[in-house]
């Protein structure tokens, strides 16, 4: 049983990973791409959880703060494709790994606990291997600035979900908070239209393929699989096992879209950085 968990564990790793290479095959925007990924889960794990029966009341006091969760992570979203639009998906995921740095300063500050300065200097490797990332080619800063932006909200989400968490059912808090991220895009996509035009919301027919791919299987299909593998594997492991989730995407966006041809040392070296960081922090865990 353990070893069929460990096998779905990587699969939804494995899954994870193919995010990224889903958003760099759409060909619409970062804010339109993730207005129909918000929406598309909403409506089709609404029915699922009608189906199956699984549909829970949240009180109507938590609304306004679990419908602002879900719009920061829609928010999130539109930083994470527009860091793959402006550089590519291994920049855009290896920026995404800053989380940690973001995670070991906002923690203390939003769940009240002590500042690790243990974390802070491992998260600081981390920061300098993106450092070196940032300086080998001065066309994709752009994307690094707005991959950083996105880490840091990506961070902000995880660490204000856990209060939520704690109290929920963990697929009605999804759900309610893709409803959240669903009126952000909506209310927000008169605006884009007025400023663009109506044209760049409408995609390809293989747009919406992807589209569907991305809310059901990467979205939906992801969270169910982490949710069954929990139930057999420990958190801790399943925390540390994603840590190779930036690595998974790298080698899928060099075999499919042949990234490596666009990297050289520098970047190397900065991966490496990243890496060890990532190593550092996953020994002091199991430390703990």
């Amino acid at each position: 049983m353990v070893s069929s968990a460990l096998l779905r564990l990587h699969l939804s790793i494995l899954i994870a990973g193919f995010t990224g290479i889903l958003g760099k095959l759409i060909e619409l925007d970062s804010f339109v791409l993730s207005g129909y990924r918000s929406i598309f889960t909403a409506a089709m794990f609404f029915c699922f959880l009608l189906i199956t029966k699984n549909l829970i009341k949240i009180p109507a006091k938590n609304y306004v703060k679990i419908i602002a969760l879900g719009t920061l992570l829609g928010i999130h979203w539109i930083f994470f494709y527009g860091s793959i639009k402006f550089a590519n998906v291994s920049i855009a995921v290896i920026c995404l790994s800053s989380m940690g740095f973001f995670t070991s300063l906002l923690e203390p500050l939003l769940l009240k606990r002590k500042l690790q300065i243990k974390e802070i200097i491992y998260s600081l490797i981390s920061i300098l291997g993106i450092l070196f990332i940032f300086k080998f080619d001065s066309q994709y800063r752009l994307g690094i600035i707005i991959g950083f932006i996105s880490a840091f909200l990506a961070s902000t989400y995880t660490i204000l979900n856990k209060k939520f968490v704690i109290n929920y059912d963990v697929k009605t808090l999804l759900l309610y908070e893709m409803l959240g991220s669903s009126i952000f895009f909506i209310f927000c996509t008169p605006f884009y239209v007025s400023i663009f035009s109506f044209d760049k919301i409408i995609g390809t027919s293989s747009d919406y393929i992807y589209l569907l791919l991305l809310s059901s299987v990467c979205t939906i299909g992801l969270y169910l699989l982490q949710i069954s593998v929990v139930k057999v594997i420990s958190a801790f492991t399943v925390n540390l096992s994603y840590n190779l989730e930036p690595i998974y995407s790298i080698i899928l966006a060099m075999i499919i879209f042949k990234e490596g041809q666009e990297l050289n040392f520098s970047f190397y070296i900065g991966l490496i950085l990243i890496i060890l960081s990532v190593a550092l922090q996953t020994i002091s865990s199991i430390k703990k």
